[in-house]
């Protein structure tokens, strides 16, 4: 899905960024924790497919709150306040043409959203509430929140490592360490340290309870089992004092809402808003996978230099891009190099290595190509796979200038005009077995 375009509500002297995106039959206002940057969400592949799984079955409104990502900046000595944050959510309504929304808060904005619920009820189509707090410093009456102590330990250890992973160890325990570079970069583009420092402080003072009582939306708690800045209880004590409130408990430790098993949180969301569960998307499938992957490129980058190099290597893809296209198949990474791609039929696979394999010639350069068809799957976003592994060991036992196949394309392409000849039985690493490798032969 393409970013919408972000536009600008008026908040008082303020302008809070705002994005709309999706046709769905009714309007969903998600409220993000803490700070945010509506751009830089879709940048992030996870935040991405999380809000893009909202899109489609609503009309999805984003924005920033005031002091973070692409709203107004205010003095740090002057943060707003729930009430003001308020204002901004009904002002990004009125521009958005909702009068009547769904409101999803996550965190720090479950807050808001519970305020937002209680003092409008007749904008309020229904309440989505996840890994939410009511209140953030321990008392006798909540013995779920942190102590000011431990906040201020939280705060000082944001200020100090701003530039690197935060408090991730707790907020997405489970990422990956590229994944949790991403957070880390995401959250450094929607506030600067001393912001997000001094927004955390004031988060420490909210106090919701009051308004529970007052909420008449239907309302989703969400809560997972592991996560490590609320707790279930909480949750459900949470739950118990909005009337008629429905509560789940998810398994997982992620706080961040748009990490971990996100698919089984928005079919919580997506059922308690339409009425409907989602099928199982097909998860796994048959297609045919093309890697590619330049020859002798590190000689050939010190020969030219690295200018001459860039603009060789953007022919390059310039190429295969275009041979990509013209047969149908779908570039899935580019890393370095090589490209990866998959295609619905074999034989347009082959076609399309062979197509590359001839055209870059012309540049000077020779690549190799290996395909090869079996079962895909959706691994974290990514498509994954026996079959992909398959078909990159294939690729590198591939000549320079050579389209190599398993006997499994070969099978699958008679009739189709296209001839190869025996390179073999050879064993790809890690892959069990001998494998039956053929080349195309450049006269098909």
């Amino acid at each position: 899905m393409a970013p919408p375009i972000t536009r600008y509500a008026r908040s008082g002297d303020v302008n809070i960024a705002y994005q709309v995106v999706g046709d769905g039959p009714f309007d969903l206002v998600w409220v993000p924790g803490w700070i945010s940057n509506v751009e830089e969400s879709w940048e992030v592949p996870e935040y991405g497919r999380f809000l893009s799984r909202l899109a489609s079955f609503s009309r999805l409104i984003l924005f920033d709150k005031r002091g973070t990502g692409l709203s107004d900046p205010v003095p740090l000595g002057n943060l707003p306040g729930l009430e003001q944050r308020m204002d901004d959510v009904r002002a990004v309504l009125d521009a958005a043409g909702s009068t009547n929304a769904a409101v999803f808060g996550a965190s720090e904005g479950g807050n808001l959203s519970i305020l937002f619920a209680a003092t409008y009820p007749e904008r309020m189509r229904a309440l989505v509430l996840s890994a939410i707090y009511a209140k953030r410093l321990r008392s006798a009456d909540y013995p779920w929140a942190p102590t000011r102590e431990e906040r201020e330990q939280q705060h000082a250890h944001l200020e100090r490592d701003w530039s690197g992973e935060m408090d991730l160890a707790t907020l997405a325990p489970t990422a990956d360490p590229a994944l949790r570079r991403r957070i880390a970069t995401f959250f450094r583009r929607s506030a600067s340290p001393g912001a997000a420092v001094a927004l955390n402080r004031m988060n420490t003072e909210i106090d919701t309870r009051a308004a529970l009582p007052s909420i008449t939306a239907p309302t989703l708690v969400l809560c997972r089992t592991g996560d490590r800045e609320v707790s279930v209880e909480e949750g459900r004590w949470i739950a118990g004092r909005i009337p008629g409130a429905r509560f789940v408990e998810l398994p997982g430790a992620e706080h961040l809402t748009w990490t971990g098993d996100t698919d089984g949180l928005l079919d919580e969301v997506e059922e308690f808003l339409t009425g409907v569960r989602r099928a199982p998307d097909p998860d796994r499938w048959l297609a045919t996978v093309l890697f590619t992957d330049i020859v002798d490129s590190t000689p050939q980058a010190a020969a030219l230099g690295d200018r001459a190099w860039r603009d060789l290597v953007h022919r390059h893809h310039a190429l295969v891009r275009r041979q990509l296209d013209h047969f149908g198949g779908q570039e899935i990474d580019t890393a370095g190099d090589g490209f990866f791609a998959t295609f619905d039929g074999p034989a347009r696979a082959v076609r399309c290595g062979s197509a590359i394999v001839a055209g870059v010639e012309a540049l000077g350069m020779q690549v190799r190509a290996g395909v090869h068809t079996g079962e895909c799957e959706m691994v974290d976003g990514k498509v994954g796979g026996i079959a992909v592994h398959i078909g990159a060991r294939v690729a590198g036992q591939a000549s320079p200038g050579e389209v190599l196949v398993s006997s499994t394309v070969k099978d699958l392409v008679v009739g189709s005009g296209l001839r190869f000849h025996q390179r073999g039985r050879t064993a790809l690493k890690g892959v069990p077995g001998e494998w039956q490798l053929y080349a195309v032969d450049g006269a098909s």
